[in-house]
């Protein structure tokens, strides 16, 4: 019987890259699952043989400690040299796509209010 080893939701490329390259490079026999066409089934990585989840599961948590890490390090010194993205820098990128963002957003507040207002005045006659 097969056992879920990584869930692939919202798991980078390059890192699920290294997950698989990590199980060959260890004789760890597993398959993956994709989305699927509509993306609602769960993409994951299945170990085939469970008498390896053990090993497979010590090294997975073994690189993501690692991973952790370097990410963290990456980061750091994005930070130090002013690297990093922050939100004002994404909105100077891409003005219009913000203020359509924005737009949207209040759109759908201003309708939920107003829905909220309306069926409140209907119960009150």
């Amino acid at each position: 019987m097969s056992k879920i080893l990584f869930k692939l939701n919202g798991v980078s490329n390059d890192e699920a890259n290294e997950v698989r390259t990590l199980l060959d490079d260890n004789d760890i026999d597993y398959y993956e699952t994709s989305a699927g066409n509509w993306g609602i089934s769960l993409p994951a990585i299945w170990l085939k043989d469970v008498t390896q989840f053990k090993r497979a599961r010590a090294l997975v948590d073994e690189y993501q400690k690692a991973r952790t890490i370097k990410m963290r390090a990456e980061y750091a010194l994005m930070k130090k040299e002013g690297k990093n993205k922050t939100l004002f820098d994404a909105i100077k990128e891409k003005p219009a796509q913000f203020v359509l963002h924005l737009a949207v957003s209040a759109l759908v507040v201003y309708l939920s209010i107003r829905l909220v207002i309306d069926i409140g005045e209907i119960g009150a006659k």
